[in-house]
């Protein structure tokens, strides 16, 4: 009894050390949340302790240390989900190490587990090609450098691509706007006209307009009245 009653202070200890790691870490201050997830490993062993201590470390740019941290955590990760994750932010630590065939075989573990991450899918590709940007080029190849311009042309021109698509959609989304502005100024300068009380002037005009039809009206009903009715058919 008093082992598991030491192993759940340990265990409530640790918890609380990681809440405040968290909340120092959604604040930036990674320095702070370093102290607390590595406070929280001395209570209680864990693969979400030894994750976000690697994640807190890794925003400090301190990117082999994050490295170990990353490892721990795959050695005490429980489910396929912290598996893939610990992977995944291995990859990045290696990449930014430069260690880039690591990292290329940090992404593949991470997509052996979870082959819709998309993200992953990036880096892998991001990784494989600075791989193959510091492989040095073969002896017979006067035709490389062509490549490589050729290559920048192709991504200063999807590049350029991009930004006109962007442009095309900010214009489309500001004249819709301005068209949504125009209609709702419309509506309401036909509100405020449909509620403003006629002038003096106006109701004068209304009522001789309303006189002449008045007339025109009974002018007719005297002519109708003068003529001779028809006179009905017999059958």
């Amino acid at each position: 009894m008093l082992l598991f009653m030491t192993a759940a202070g340990f265990s409530q200890q640790a918890h609380k050390h990681l809440r405040k790691g968290d909340k120092n870490y959604k604040g930036e201050d990674y320095t702070k949340a370093e102290e607390e997830y590595r406070r929280a490993l001395q209570d209680k062993r864990s693969a979400k302790a030894n994750y976000n201590l690697g994640n807190a470390i890794y925003r400090q740019e301190r990117f082999n240390e994050a490295v170990k941290q990353y490892e721990e955590a795959l050695s005490a990760a429980r489910n396929d989900q912290e598996r893939s994750r610990a992977y995944h932010n291995l990859g990045n630590a290696l990449y930014n190490g430069q260690e880039y065939e690591k990292s290329i075989e940090a992404y593949k573990n991470s997509l052996r587990i979870n082959p819709s991450d998309q993200q992953t899918k990036y880096n892998l590709a991001l990784a494989k090609r600075q791989l193959q940007l510091q492989q040095p080029p073969p002896e017979n190849s006067e035709q490389q450098p062509q490549n490589q311009d050729e290559q920048q042309e192709q991504d200063q021109q999807q590049q350029q691509q991009q930004q006109q698509q962007q442009q095309e959609q900010d214009q489309q989304q500001q004249q819709q706007q301005q068209g949504e502005e125009e209609s709702q100024q419309n509506q309401d300068e036909a509100q405020q006209q449909e509620e403003r009380p006629l002038t003096k002037e106006e109701a004068r005009k209304l009522l001789e307009i309303m006189e002449r039809e008045e007339q025109k009206v009974q002018e007719k009903i005297r002519k109708a009245d003068a003529k001779p009715n028809k006179p009905k058919k017999d059958w």
